[in-house]
Parts: C-alpha cells; sequence; structure tokens
C-alpha cells in the first residue's frame, strides 16, 4: 500500500519539477509611455510588482533616441547627447503618431525642434524624419526602438526573456493613434496584452491598495494628471458589484473625461528657454542671436528645466549655463514671479480638464470625494493653487506615487491578462473618449419620386464601456452595397482640438457577396445583413464580420418519436452549435447588443432617437425579446452573440415561453423555423491613417534588427578590446609581484614580458581598429601564454586553506573512531565493516597527506606541483562522507530492548531483528542514494518545493516518526520559482 500511496506523490513532485522549464519565459512588463519619461514595471515569480530599474538605476528613462551614422543611444545616453548634437536626438515622439504631414501638431513639433528635417510619407501622407539620405525613420519605428529599449532593461532586471506587455497611452488617443503604438510594438517584438489608458491605470493602481475601503457605496474620486505633454482629468466611480463567476468583487467605471492636449510642463520648459534666450541677448556679450543656435538652444533648455525644477521649491535662482555659445558664459537670476508670468495663460488652462470632466460624467463638484494628484507637472506650486481654487475642497489628494502610478496599475493588468499569474480580481470598466457612428445611403421613394437618403446609426456613444460588442442590422438591401464607420458628434471638441484631431472618416466597408446570397435563398425570409464590430481592450475598433441571415421555416410532424424529442431536448441543453466566435480573454461589459435598425420617419428623426438612447434601447429590446418572445419583430431586433437565446432561435424554441405553451404551439402550428447565415466578403478602407503595409512592416522589423545586432556587435568589440587590455596591464604589473616571481623563471618571465609589449604595441597601432575576432585571438594567445604562471600562483594560494581544512578533518573523524570503538558491546549501533573502513579512509588519506606535502617541498616552484587543491577537495569530500554516514545512523537509530534473563536465547533473536530493521531506516551513502533514484516509486527530495497542499499532506503523515524522505528533503532554493507561477498580487 505504502508504494501505491507513493505513486501519485512522485508523479506531483515529477509535474512540479517541470514546472521551471515553462516557468522561464512567465515574466510581463508594463511600460507607462509619456511623452519625455518612461516608466517600466515587471511582475515575475517571486517579484510581485515591482519598478525597473535602468543601467543608471534610475527608476524613470529619458523617451529618447540618438542615431548616428554608426551608433545609436538610447534613454539617459541619448538625452546626454541632445545638448551637445541636437540633430541627431529624437524626442517627444508621441505628438506625431498617427498624424499625417499637414497636421498643426507637426508644425508645432518643427517649431519646438526646428533641428529635424521632417518630410512627407508618399505612401500613407504621414511625417518622417529624414537625417540623410540612407537614414530615415517614421515615428512608429523611433517608438518601436524605445519600446525594445525598455524590453532590453526588462528582460536585465528579471533575468529571463519577457514578451507580454501591457503599455499605457493618453485616455484621449483616437484610433489611429492606438494602431500607431502597436504598430510601434509590433515592430519592437512585443505582444500587447492590452493598451490601457493612463489615466485608468492610475485609478487600477489607486483601487487596487485599496480593495478593502471599496463596498457597495458609491465612492467617486477625480485624478487629474499634467504631465510634460498634456493634461487628463478623470472621473472614476469605485463600488463593488456582483458577477457571476467571482461573486462580489470591487469596480471601478471611468464616469468623465477632459483633457488639454497642449497643457504640460514641457510648454513651460520652452517658455523659460525662450526668457533666458531674451536675458542673454539683453546682455549684449555677443552680436549673434542666441535663438538661431540650435546647441546652445539645447543647453538653455536643459537649464530650463532644472530652473523650473528649483522654483517649485525656491522663490528665485540663479540659472548658469557654461561656455553657453563662444565661450562665452551666462548667468541670470530668475524668480518664480517671472515664472508665472510667462506661463499665466497656461495657468487659466488649469481648470479646464476639470469643468471638461463633470459635464461629461454629469457631476457636481459636491458628488467627487477626493482630487488626487498625478504627473510631474503638478508639483509645480501655481498649478496647485489654481486647481485647489477650481475644485473648492481643503485639500488635494497625493497620496499616491505621482511619477509610478500608471506603471504600477498596468503592471497589475498585465498580470491579470496572463495565464502564469493569480490575481485578485478588480473589475475594469474603461470608457470610449470618441462616439462611433455607422453611415450608409439608401434609395426610398415617396409619392412616386426616388431620392437617396443619408442615415446615421450610433455604434459607440461618447463615454461607450468598453471592451464591447455591438451588431447593426441592415434590412433593406439585397445587393451589394457600401457604409462608412465614421466619428459621432465631436462638437464638446474645440476648434483647435478638432484640427489636431485629424479625418473624422475612419473606415469604407464594401459588401460583396450580398446579391449571391439573396439569390441562393430565394425562398427564405431575409432577417437582414447583419454586421458584427467588437472594441476590445485596447479601445480599437474591429469589424469581426458581416453575415447575410435568413429564416426559413420547415414543416413537421404532428406527432414527433421519443428519440426525436429526447435529441431535441439534448441539443437545447447544449446551445444547438452556436456559430459565434469565442469571446475576448478580458470579460466584455455587456453581451454583444443589436444596435437598434431605422424607423421608417425620416433620417433626423431616426438620428436624434438613436444618439440620445443607445444602449438603454438595446437593453430594453433584449428585455423584451425574453419576455414577448412570440413576436418576430423581437427576434429581428435581438442578436445576442454566444447567448441561449440564439441558440433556441435556432432549435425553433422562444425564450419566456412554458413548456405548456409549447405544447400548445406545436399542436396548433407544427412548424419549425430554421436560421441560415451566409458570410459576405468584406473589404476594408482606411480613410484617416493608412495602415503600414504587411512589406513595410517587414521593411521596419529588418531596420530595427540591424540596428540591434550592430549594437550587440559593437558592445561586443568593446567588451573584447577592454578585456585584452585590462588582461595586457594587469598581467605586466603582476610579473614584478612577489607570487608571480617565486613561481615563473627568468626566461619564461622575459618571453611572456616582450610579448605584453608586443601586443601593448600592436593595440596602439592597429587594436582600436581591429575585429571581435582578431581580438579574442589575440586575448586567447596570451592567456595561454600565462597559463601555467597562473596556475602555479593558484594553487600555492589554495594549499593553506585546503590542508588546514584537511588536518581538522582528520583530528574530528579520528577522535569520533575512537569513541565509536569505546561504545560497549551490547549498545553498540556500528558494524565492525563501518568502523573498518573509516579507519582505512583515515589511515589512507593521512599516509597520502604526508607523501605528498614532502614531496611537493622536495620541488621547486617554478615547476609544475604535484600536490594540487582538487586532489585535497577530494579527500576531504570522501572523509566527510564516511563521517555522515556514521552520524546519520546513529542519529536514526533505536534504542536496543533490554533482555530478559529468562529468555536469552529469545533475546538474542529479538535484537537481531531489530538491529537488522534499524539498518534498514539508516540514511543511504551516496552511492545507494544513486541506486535508488532509479525506482520509478521514489520521491526524490529537493526536486521541487512544497506546494501549500503537498506541505500539510506531509506533515500529517510524518508525525508518527521521521522516515528518510521527511529529515532528508534537500534545499529547494534551486527550484523555488514554480512555487510563484500562480502569486497572488
Amino acid at each position: 500500500m505504502g508504494g501505491r500511496k507513493l505513486v501519485p506523490a512522485a508523479l506531483f513532485c515529477l509535474v512540479l519539477a517541470m514546472l521551471p522549464s515553462h516557468a522561464v519565459t512567465v515574466a510581463v512588463m508594463s511600460v507607462d509611455l509619456g511623452s519625455e519619461w518612461m516608466k517600466v514595471a515587471i511582475v515575475k515569480p517571486g517579484v510581485p510588482m515591482e519598478i525597473v530599474l535602468n543601467k543608471e538605476s534610475r527608476r524613470k528613462t529619458p523617451t529618447a533616441v540618438c542615431l548616428k551614422e554608426n551608433e545609436r543611444l538610447l534613454g539617459d545616453n541619448a538625452l546626454g547627447v541632445s545638448v551637445k548634437n541636437p540633430k541627431s536626438v529624437y524626442r517627444h515622439l508621441q505628438s506625431l503618431l498617427g498624424k499625417k504631414h499637414d497636421n498643426p501638431q507637426v508644425a508645432l513639433y518643427q517649431k519646438r525642434f526646428p533641428e529635424h528635417h521632417l518630410q512627407e510619407d508618399p505612401a500613407r501622407g504621414t511625417v518622417c524624419f529624414k537625417n540623410s539620405e540612407e537614414m530615415q525613420y517614421t515615428p512608429e519605428e523611433l517608438l518601436g526602438m524605445v519600446l525594445n529599449y525598455s524590453r532590453g532593461l526588462a528582460q536585465d532586471f528579471a533575468e529571463q526573456p519577457i514578451k507580454d506587455a501591457v503599455i499605457t497611452v493618453p485616455a484621449f488617443f483616437n484610433q489611429a493613434e492606438r494602431r500607431a503604438v502597436l504598430q510601434a510594438a509590433q515592430m519592437a517584438g512585443l505582444k500587447v496584452l492590452q493598451l490601457i489608458n493612463d489615466n485608468t491605470a492610475v485609478a487600477l493602481n489607486y483601487g487596487v491598495f485599496r480593495r478593502k475601503d471599496i463596498d457597495n457605496t458609491v465612492k467617486n474620486v477625480m485624478f487629474y494628471d499634467m504631465g510634460s505633454g498634456s493634461t487628463t482629468a478623470t472621473i472614476v466611480t469605485y463600488q463593488t458589484v456582483k458577477t457571476k463567476e467571482a461573486g462580489t468583487q470591487p469596480q471601478l467605471q471611468i464616469r468623465g473625461v477632459g483633457f488639454d492636449r497642449g497643457l504640460g510642463g514641457f510648454e513651460m520648459d520652452l517658455r523659460l528657454r525662450d526668457h533666458l534666450a531674451k536675458l542673454f541677448n539683453g546682455q549684449k556679450k555677443s552680436k549673434k542671436d542666441v535663438r538661431e543656435n540650435h546647441r546652445a538652444m539645447a543647453k538653455l533648455l536643459k537649464e530650463a528645466q532644472r530652473l523650473k525644477t528649483v522654483l517649485s521649491a525656491n522663490m528665485d535662482f540663479m540659472a548658469q549655463v557654461e561656455g553657453l555659445m563662444d565661450d562665452i558664459d551666462f548667468k541670470a537670476k530668475v524668480t518664480r514671479a517671472e515664472f508665472e508670468e510667462l506661463c499665466a495663460d497656461l495657468f487659466e488652462r488649469v481648470p479646464g480638464p476639470v469643468q471638461d470632466a463633470l459635464s461629461t460624467a454629469e457631476m457636481k463638484l459636491d458628488e467627487i470625494e477626493q482630487v488626487i494628484l498625478v504627473g510631474g507637472s503638478t508639483r509645480v506650486p501655481k498649478v496647485q493653487e489654481v486647481l485647489l481654487k477650481a475644485v473648492g475642497k481643503e485639500e488635494l489628494g497625493k497620496n499616491i506615487n505621482a511619477d509610478e502610478a500608471a506603471a504600477m496599475g498596468a503592471v497589475y493588468q498585465a498580470a491579470a491578462l496572463s495565464k502564469a499569474f493569480k490575481v485578485k480580481p478588480f473589475l475594469v470598466r474603461d470608457a470610449a473618449v470618441f462616439p462611433i457612428q455607422v453611415e450608409f445611403t439608401r434609395e426610398t421613394e415617396e409619392e412616386g419620386v426616388k431620392s437617396m437618403k443619408h442615415n446615421k446609426r450610433i455604434l459607440f456613444q461618447r463615454m461607450a464601456p468598453y471592451p464591447q460588442r455591438k451588431v447593426i442590422t441592415f434590412n433593406r438591401y439585397s445587393d451589394d452595397f457600401a457604409f462608412y464607420i465614421n466619428y459621432g458628434d465631436l462638437s464638446f471638441l474645440s476648434q483647435e482640438d478638432l484640427s489636431v484631431f485629424g479625418s473624422l472618416n475612419l473606415t469604407t466597408v464594401k459588401l460583396s457577396g450580398v446579391g449571391n446570397s439573396f439569390q441562393k435563398h430565394a425562398d427564405a425570409e431575409s432577417k437582414g445583413i447583419k454586421a458584427h464590430f467588437n472594441m476590445d481592450e485596447s479601445g480599437v475598433l474591429l469589424l469581426d464580420r458581416v453575415e447575410s441571415v435568413f429564416e426559413t421555416i420547415v414543416e413537421e410532424k404532428e406527432e414527433e418519436s421519443t428519440l426525436t424529442k429526447l435529441g431535441n431536448t439534448i441539443s437545447t441543453l447544449f446551445g444547438g452549435g452556436s456559430s459565434e466566435p469565442a469571446p475576448n480573454v478580458t470579460e466584455p461589459v455587456q453581451d454583444e447588443e443589436e444596435v437598434p435598425p431605422e424607423s421608417g420617419k425620416d433620417g433626423k428623426d431616426e438620428e436624434g432617437k438613436g444618439e440620445a438612447k443607445t444602449d438603454e434601447a438595446a437593453k430594453d429590446k433584449q428585455e423584451d425579446s425574453e419576455k414577448s418572445a412570440g413576436e418576430e419583430k423581437s427576434q429581428e431586433k435581438t442578436d445576442d452573440a454566444g447567448s441561449k437565446t440564439d441558440a433556441k432561435e435556432k432549435d425553433g424554441e422562444k425564450s419566456g415561453s412554458t413548456e405548456a405553451e409549447k405544447d400548445v404551439e406545436k399542436k396548433a402550428k407544427p412548424q419549425k423555423k430554421s436560421k441560415i447565415s451566409e458570410d459576405i466578403t468584406v473589404e476594408l478602407i482606411i480613410n484617416d491613417i493608412l495602415d503600414p503595409t504587411a512589406d513595410d512592416l517587414t521593411s521596419s522589423k529588418k531596420k530595427l534588427q540591424d540596428l540591434t545586432d550592430r549594437d550587440l556587435a559593437k558592445q561586443e568589440r568593446e567588451k573584447s578590446l577592454n578585456s585584452l587590455e585590462a588582461f595586457i596591464f594587469e598581467t605586466q604589473d603582476k610579473l614584478y609581484q612577489e607570487d608571480y616571481q617565486l613561481v615563473v623563471s627568468e626566461e619564461d618571465k622575459e618571453q611572456i614580458s616582450a610579448k605584453l609589449s608586443e601586443a601593448s604595441e600592436w593595440m596602439d597601432e592597429e587594436g582600436y581598429t581591429a575585429t571581435t575576432k582578431q581580438l579574442r585571438e589575440k586575448l586567447s594567445q596570451l592567456k595561454s601564454l600565462c597559463k601555467d604562471m597562473f596556475f602555479r600562483v593558484e594553487e600555492r594560494r589554495k594549499w593553506p586553506d585546503r590542508l588546514a581544512a584537511l588536518d581538522s578533518i582528520l583530528n574530528t573523524s579520528s577522535f569520533f573512531l575512537r569513541s565509536a570503538k569505546m561504545i560497549p558491546e551490547d549498545d553498540q549501533i556500528f558494524t565492525e565493516v563501518e568502523l573498518n573502513m573509516l579507519e582505512k579512509v583515515i589511515n589512507e588519506t593521512t599516509t597520502w597527506k604526508n607523501e605528498t606535502v614532502a614531496e611537493q617541498e622536495k620541488r621547486s616552484p617554478k615547476e609544475r606541483p604535484i600536490l594540487l587543491s582538487k586532489d585535497i577537495e577530494s579527500k576531504l569530500a570522501l572523509l566527510d562522507r564516511e563521517v555522515n554516514y556514521l552520524l546519520n545512523k546513529a542519529k536514526f537509530a533505536k534504542p536496543k530492548a533490554k533482555a530478559k534473563a529468562k529468555n536469552s536465547t529469545s533475546s538474542e533473536k529479538s535484537s537481531k531483528a531489530n538491529s537488522t530493521a534499524e539498518e534498514k531506516v539508516i540514511p543511504p551513502t551516496e552511492e545507494s542514494t544513486d541506486t535508488k533514484s532509479e525506482s520509478p516509486e521514489e520521491v526524490q527530495p529537493g526536486e521541487a518545493p512544497p506546494t501549500e497542499e503537498s506541505t500539510l499532506h506531509t506533515d500529517s503523515d510524518s508525525q508518527s516518526q521521521p522516515t528518510e524522505e521527511t529529515a532528508t528533503t534537500g534545499p529547494t532554493e534551486n527550484a523555488q520559482p514554480e512555487n510563484h507561477i500562480d502569486d497572488e498580487l
């Protein structure tokens, strides 16, 4: 029985032991992608959530790329070059994503960075940086380099490969901008689990660490986020809700969003820079205008950024730049009052996003419990002063990390989306900032006059929750047609925001095969052309599929056999084989909804009603379809993807009907309705920003990979060069050290010295242009030449410690042997063979040591030694094993039962039996352990750490007496990671 119980345990341990191989790549990361800085966070087994430190041990990294002819620098290294060579450094790329060349944002970028040459991409109409004829890069490619760099930082920090990431984007990013970020990540080789709005990530981070404070009472919080490039105010509602899958769980819902694309810390930096330039020109130390010198302006921008930070804590500060231009130093005093005057119009815009967020959420300031500051620019005192006055609160919340909250919230979401981690559920209902609608033109006839009628149907209203699926049914088409996906009413945007927004038209959808489907099913009743839309977790709208749906009535026999009824019942239970695709990984906010179809009234009435209550109407129609299932209209209006209602329609059942009603209906009308779906061919024409073609993406990936390979090759060459240089200098120095002079002959010393001098000269003449292969070969030759010298020195350094350890264990084992031999015969637990074996090992080791040491003393230090440290270590291991074997036997041995005088024969037998039993539980030596490990039933201790379940079982099974398995469980450090595959964060 014991053997049978052991088999499942052995299998369990085997499964645990196999886990690390799969757990090697389970780490996930998040990137809080700001316009000026990025923060990276990771989750890996054993590390819940942690901000990644870059190579400079900083917690944030500049989103900057430096591209020279033969060099690429990223992060802090690139930012360092921006002062010396601003033309080669690309920053603030976020503002160019998803923009055409004629966009006002591009003109503003050109004004801020006049050193760059921006040209139009002839194929896509977007922006391209042209450094030279050979070096041309799109903003997506440059952002891909930044993301690839962030991935490298995360991998170095996690010490394992990482592919999965959650990336933050501003909440006001439209469809083209979101697609551009996804394209950049694809070029970087990152698998994007989700694009999460940065305000949502902050809200999630706040909620996760205050889970206990969230209950069924609604709590409204506003997050005011002013970063380097933009400002966003977000109203979030926290509340616990009941779910079918996980019971009562906390939830955050984005209720209102207000933003200002151009209000941020960078604009303040630029104004300070221009003020400093004006002061320098006013000093008239140079006849040239400093504003025309790109390098000087880059120096002033760096000083302006430092000045803004210092003025947040001081009333005035002395700005100074050495050698600003023509070796002229600059020094000027700037006060906080001057700074506030320079940015007065910016501070007036601070309350704007708050008012927009409140109007979007249809709330008042009294309903907001707390206003929390996020983003680095909220540290400016004037910003806090104006905001505090605008919100009418006693104080502003500063109880989250303004810089890292978004990165930490995003990495929590990454862990939740990854299958490798188990996190406590926190439901997130994000909201679409911009409404999206479907437009189409249909021919109508009124009083014999034919005309074209333009229709609009709201697909996603403003602040509609997502992820969500929607269905639109076109009922009055019987031939191929086209419709358009566009943005809805954007009147809430200012004229300036609209000009930056770009194209209001998203996609033209051309359908073909509609007429063929009607011809094919001419005898069936058309239920319309259904277009299935999906706004995914990243806020990107997708058209999943379009189908032409028909319904036919099949005559049935009045009396059904028992087998037929049973078959229908089973078919109903299993959903009738729905053809809907699998739902998203993240639960949709609602099931697939049918957008209300157009009525017979004119387009204006239709549009007005449709925009007012799309979601409410869809929900009402779903309820009506359940209550009044006998009406065909409700079936036309409701197409709930993957739901039971759809399955029941296929089997001729109507939801909400009782069994009795069905029987009556069958008797009265023995008919069955059958639903037929025919896929329609879809052609998508993108109207906002064309996506790169597959060839373009492949070319961009290759371009980025070539740069990465070049960087790696350069790093490898520099490493080889440094290794060779260090070896030459260190070895030349060692030749004059006492340890080395003792073991090397004059002849060898001269030879080594000559080779090192020769290599040093070669380094000066050719080494810095030599290839990596040549450098490695040169280093290998020198190491081979010095190998014997290093070996002799190393051995002599190891001897004292090793010999002292050997003497110590010889003394200890000899004392142990004498003690063991003195045990009375009646109490003796060791056999004569075991004691003789230990004595033999002690004697052989002592003899070997004395003879070898004596022989070594006769030899010259310049000869190869015969006393080797590895031999001493093997003797130590042999002695240690023999002594430990006997010690373990003593530890687990049971005391012998005292023999009774009456029955000496039986007591002798029992004592022999006892000694035999005792020998069976003695821990094995290394040889016997190896033998036992071949048995498939044996649990190998130390292969995997015990889980909670296995620990409980082991404790309960082994309380009675310590068996070998529980006593000798080895170290579990090596196999630690698999314990954390299902870590709860």
